[in-house]
């Protein structure tokens, strides 16, 4: 699609090199620029931050590790602060953990000093968060799929 997408993470949860490769080959058709990085500085100028949960459903024994790895990786403020874009969006597919208030996100940390957070509250309920259109968007287009396979 032409755009500069940076995958920032862990070096430890990276794809494998030759995935990526395929990708970046794919990219050049379009324009685009494929970066992964463990720098915060390659946010710099994003108009979008994007996380999911850190440990999927039937993930549980990884849990422990992931938050580990990811806990430097938490989107935010400062994390939009770091794009330098005072209208980057945060988007993210739920459910999300971004406060005390669902019992795994409680249990985790009460049972096992867990912080499962991927996202703080306070991105989570500001102003730059679009979380809840993008679920609305979603739905309507499963229904839209679901309406043209029947």
């Amino acid at each position: 699609m032409g755009m500069h997408y940076v995958g920032y993470g862990p070096k430890e949860l990276w794809p494998q090199e030759d995935i990526v490769e395929k990708v970046r080959e794919v990219a050049k058709e379009t324009g685009a620029v494929i970066e992964i990085t463990d720098n915060i500085e390659a946010l710099k100028g994003a108009d979008v931050i994007y996380t999911d949960v850190w440990a999927s459903m039937g993930e549980e024994a990884q849990l422990a590790e992931r938050v580990r790895l990811l806990t430097p990786y938490r989107v935010t403020m400062d994390m939009l602060k770091a794009t330098e874009n005072p209208d980057v969006i945060f988007m993210h597919c739920l459910p999300s953990f971004h406060d005390f208030e669902t019992k795994m996100a409680k249990d985790a940390m009460e049972k096992m000093g867990l912080d499962i957070r991927e996202v703080t509250d306070e991105v989570f309920r500001s102003k730059h968060s679009v979380v809840f259109d993008e679920a609305e968007n979603r739905m309507h287009t499963i229904k839209a799929v679901m309406v043209a396979t029947l």
